[in-house]
């Protein structure tokens, strides 16, 4: 019998996810993000002081202490961290996050972002006309910056705050035809949105009349054009992120674990011409069905380890090794880190003992003197 036998440990492959947590989410695009060790661990304490609404409430001079740097790598790493995805998360305070949000979503409406820098004291108040007479802007003109405003999250972590049962509908499909694969976004149940002919006739007969009414339909034409597009190009971007992925691991699709090859998300940024960020924000919460199943996309995304002979190596594949050593492994004698070591450099595959630990606790294996007394306990009981 083998250790995942005994039904603590299910398959690497065929693990059903539970919804991740924020501080799951923000840790796992950090170790895409900084490579640096030093970056990581700061990325790390910064995180672990982020509250369930997405805001530190770690003061940053005590983060700081406990990383043992000064204040101002602090704050580098963290606009780091509030460019992910939730945008604004690891903010101070919501005009940082409302502002981390305003430059994440390329909104540079000067008025808007003054409105939140300056003016946030008379919003919370509604006080919008002494916040009108303060801009020098007339009453509708300034509800248009507020309507904006309203648009961001004032809470970007609460929607990681409470589990919930959910049910995957895959956003790419990917189906192999011949010797290829073909990459589709799943649009299937959404509404196909497109402009009202009622309004363009409104607009057109407000042109020949009413210039305040013109104006006025002729910005919200503006803003559902801006949206089509913005909606347009969201789709594009998940069809060039989806297709990169697929083409990188169609050896993987073809043929299982041993050919899945590492992947970041700075190489999908640089190989379609995104910030990172913004792939790490298509990355997320979305899920992609291909012939081998139905995969989170971020499960393609994992760092990789050099071999013996310079190939770059997953790894997931590396942890999914690690796994079918210990469930092979002789019961009453478990593998030891080390041991698991020599036997994976047999296979040209050399890391360290550390690595080896680090990757069985995120597989939740324990460690062989606890699989062995695991072992004796069963034989016994």
């Amino acid at each position: 019998p083998s250790f995942s036998d005994r039904k603590d440990i299910p398959s690497l492959e065929n693990t059903l996810s539970k919804r991740p947590t924020l501080w799951d989410h923000l840790n796992w695009q950090a170790t895409l993000t900084f490579f640096d060790p030093a970056d990581q661990e700061i990325a790390q304490i910064i995180i672990g002081g982020i509250d369930e609404d997405g805001y530190l409430s770690t003061p940053v001079e005590e983060v700081a202490q406990m990383a043992g740097v000064p204040v101002e790598k602090i704050n580098a790493v963290r606009e780091k961290i509030k460019s992910f995805d939730p945008i604004g998360v690891g903010s101070l305070n919501l005009k940082e996050a409302l502002l981390a949000q305003m430059d994440g979503l390329l909104i540079g409406d000067e008025i808007t972002r003054k409105i939140v820098s300056d003016y946030l004291p008379l919003l919370e108040k509604s006080d919008y006309a002494q916040l009108a007479r303060s801009l020098g802007l007339n009453l509708h003109e300034v509800r248009t910056h507020i309507e904006l405003i309203r648009s961001l999250d004032p809470t970007p972590g609460r929607k990681y705050a409470q589990e919930k049962t959910f049910y995957v509908v895959p956003d790419i499909l990917v189906t192999k035809e011949g010797d290829d694969f073909k990459v589709t976004i799943n649009n299937e149940g959404l509404p196909r949105l497109r402009l009202n002919t009622y309004y363009r006739k409104l607009l057109a007969k407000a042109s020949q009349g009413d210039p305040e009414a013109h104006a006025y339909l002729k910005d919200k034409m503006k803003k559902a054009l801006w949206f089509l597009r913005s909606l347009n190009q969201r789709d594009q971007t998940v069809y060039r992120v989806a297709k990169y992925i697929v083409d990188k691991q169609r050896e993987y699709l073809d043929k299982g674990i041993d050919f899945i090859k590492p992947l970041t998300l700075l190489e999908i940024s640089q190989e379609i011409g995104v910030h990172e960020s913004t792939v790490g924000r298509v990355v997320a919460n979305k899920h992609m069905m291909t012939p081998r199943g139905v995969y989170s996309l971020k499960y393609f995304f994992h760092k990789s380890l050099v071999g013996d002979f310079g190939e770059e190596v997953s790894s997931l594949r590396i942890k999914d090794k690690i796994k079918k050593l210990i469930d092979s492994e002789d019961w009453n004698n478990p593998l030891s880190d080390i041991e698991i070591g020599d036997l994976l450099a047999k296979g040209n595959l050399k890391i360290a003992r550390r690595t080896v630990a680090k990757y069985r606790k995120q597989l939740k294996i324990p460690p062989s003197h606890i699989r062995k007394r695991k072992s004796i306990l069963e034989e016994h009981a």
